[in-house]
């Protein structure tokens, strides 16, 4: 991994929000559906909480290097073939359907 990656602390914070947001959502429509249902016996989910290892943690962030490190390569490529020297949401918007199928 090289050094102007991510910093790993970084990515866990951004996943753990992501994480919390999607648990919290989920337990909005849970308690949405169990108004609607009669709760049985043995119907109790046990709550756990996601975590990441300092491996995948790594992982992710070399991935993330790599995905943005390509996009603007892509990105520079257009608008340099468009003659401008300043990348723009529009070279992203561009690249970024074919860059997702790559990755």
């Amino acid at each position: 991994m090289e050094a102007d990656s991510f910093d790993p602390d970084l990515i866990h914070a951004i996943f753990k929000l992501v994480w919390t947001r999607g648990a919290l959502k989920r337990e909005k429509n849970e308690d949405a559906n169990a108004l609607d249902c009669e709760v049985g016996a043995g119907t109790s989910k046990k709550i756990r909480t996601t975590t990441a290892n300092a491996n995948a943690l790594k992982l992710s962030c070399e991935f993330l290097r790599m995905f943005i490190t390509e996009a603007v390569q892509r990105a520079a490529a257009i608008a340099e073939a468009e003659g401008v020297n300043k990348i723009e949401a529009t070279h992203l918007e561009r690249i970024l359907p074919q860059l997702l199928l790559d990755f």
